[in-house]
C-alpha cells in the first residue's frame, strides 16, 4: 500500500509488477486507509448494528405474526 501511495504509479502497473489483480490492490488500499480513519470503524461498526438490528426485528415480527395468527385460531376453537 505504501509502494501505491509514494510511488505515483497506476495500480494496475503496480499490481501487475506484484503479480495480483489490480481490484484486489485496491480494495486492500481502501481497506488501509479506511483503518486509518477512527471514524470509518465507528461507521462499519454502526452499520453492521443497524444490519443485526433489522434483522432482528424482522424475526421478532414474524414471531408476533405467528402468536397471533395461533390466539386467531385457538379463540375460534373455544366452546365455552
Amino acid at each position: 500500500m505504501a509502494l501505491a501511495r509514494s510511488s505515483g504509479r497506476p495500480v494496475s502497473r503496480i499490481a501487475a509488477e506484484l503479480g495480483v489483480n489490480h481490484e484486489t490492490l485496491r480494495q486492500w488500499i481502501k481497506t488501509a486507509e479506511n483503518a486509518e480513519r477512527p471514524e470509518a470503524l465507528a461507521e462499519s461498526t454502526r452499520d453492521a448494528e443497524i444490519a443485526a438490528l433489522r434483522k432482528q426485528v424482522r424475526e421478532l415480527e414474524m414471531e408476533r405474526d405467528i402468536l397471533r395468527r395461533a390466539a386467531k385460531y385457538f379463540a375460534g376453537e373455544t366452546n365455552w
